[in-house]
């Protein structure tokens, strides 16, 4: 199968699954496919899947993800000991664990090609993480505390594991109550790896897209909580930054 087929395949089986959309056109033009493909899959309940569909979308995502480039940690030069400042996406990262900032109910971003960071990890994952993060809120039995920790498969993404987080969500002034949480996010996030052997983790910017926490407020919890945490632990760490204002900041801060 091309990528195209694969992407038709995979579009039809959605919509068959789903009698509300037995009237939807499947687009002539590629990246027009590929947003209802991602739609589709963003508005998905966490349910099983056909083999056949996950062995095709399988195939189509890790494509799709090696045509956007991959960058392995051990390209990286640190910026400090153990330190590493990455301005780039994500789900391209190949290190052990990456880090996604989850709402409360940990299973995915629901909004059709909304923008943040969970939205894209679930996306470029597969229908199987949200399953998964189902799952384990089942047995849970309530949502996600801000500043925990859950640890997952990462499936189609190029890193082994994720490590979702409900980061603080800063409605009004700043307060020290939003600092502590935040800095419990990564401390909660760290422990999760060092307590599953995770020798490489890397993380986002945890609440400062559609949470509001200030961008140079969080750098500064961040990079204190970790630069605290490696004081008895090898692991190493990525900031990952993805906007050119917290990639200035990090590298001020990390001079």
């Amino acid at each position: 199968m091309t990528q195209n087929e694969r992407l038709f395949y995979l579009i039809e089986y959605l919509l068959i699954e789903n009698s509300a959309f037995s009237d939807v056109t499947i687009p002539e033009n590629k990246a027009d496919r590929f947003k209802l493909f991602r739609s589709l899959v963003n508005i998905r309940p966490p349910k099983p899947a056909s083999k056949e569909f996950l062995t095709v979308q399988d195939e189509y995502l890790k494509e799709e993800i090696a045509n956007k480039g991959i960058t392995d940690i051990a390209e990286l030069k640190p910026i400090q000991n153990n330190i590493y400042l990455w301005q780039g996406d994500i789900t391209t990262l190949k290190c052990v664990a990456i880090v996604n900032a989850a709402n409360s109910g940990m299973t995915g971003c629901y909004s059709p090609c909304h923008g943040c960071i969970d939205n894209a990890i679930h996306t470029y994952a597969g229908v199987q993480l949200r399953l998964e993060c189902s799952e384990i809120m089942k047995k849970q039995g309530y949502p996600e505390p801000t500043g925990m920790a859950k640890l997952t498969k990462a499936y189609n993404l190029p890193c082994d594991y994720i490590i979702h987080t409900v980061g603080p969500i800063v409605s009004g002034s700043l307060d020290e109550k939003h600092c502590r949480m935040l800095a419990s996010c990564y401390s909660s996030c760290l422990e999760m790896a060092e307590q599953n052997g995770i020798k490489s983790i890397a993380f986002c910017c945890i609440s400062t897209g559609e949470y509001y926490f200030p961008n140079t407020q969080a750098s500064e919890i961040a990079i204190k909580t970790v630069m605290e945490f490696q004081k008895n632990s090898l692991i190493k760490v990525v900031f990952n930054v993805f906007t050119e204002k917290d990639l200035y900041i990090y590298r001020e801060l990390l001079r």
